[in-house]
């Protein structure tokens, strides 16, 4: 029997950080446990609403973000806040899969289009790896807002 999985993301900021990545992945943020929101509704802001009721104190209440695969499909991603910065290189990183079935300079443009674009949400280009068949149909790294490396593959 195969297993669901959460991917978890130490976090100075979980909302803001959750906010990109939903960005990124096309990704919701879930509304809190038994409030239904009404379309366009923010569900962050729900949230803020929802901690308050709770008697959860405003400072306390950016400890953890969520974002959710609107289809189902895709992992549940998790922020959860810790007080350290980030001071070594990830162990384990997402690659975002940005030029399916592309290959070439068709492949190269699409993942320099999805850069520009991850750039103005707050990422940081870190590199690019050319093609190099059969071994690498070529990427391009780069770090969240807080650091964390992932890749445009």
């Amino acid at each position: 029997m195969s297993r669901h999985i959460q991917v978890t993301f130490d976090a100075l900021d979980p909302a803001q950080l959750s906010t990109f990545w939903r960005d990124v992945l096309g990704y919701v943020h879930p509304g809190p446990p038994g409030v239904t929101l009404a379309p366009g509704e923010d569900p962050l802001a729900a949230w803020d609403a929802f901690l308050e009721k709770q008697g959860v104190p405003e400072a306390a209440r950016n400890q953890a973000s969520a974002i959710e695969d609107p289809d189902g499909e895709g992992p549940r991603i998790f922020f959860q806040q810790v007080p350290e910065d980030k001071v070594a290189k990830n162990r384990v990183h997402l690659d975002v899969r940005a030029a399916p079935g592309l290959q070439g300079d068709d492949r190269m443009a699409a993942l320099e289009k999805e850069c520009d674009r991850l750039v103005a949400l707050g990422a940081k280009r870190v590199s690019r790896s050319e093609p190099a068949p059969p071994l690498s149909l070529g990427f391009i790294v780069m770090n969240d807002p807080e650091g964390n490396e992932f890749c445009l593959d």
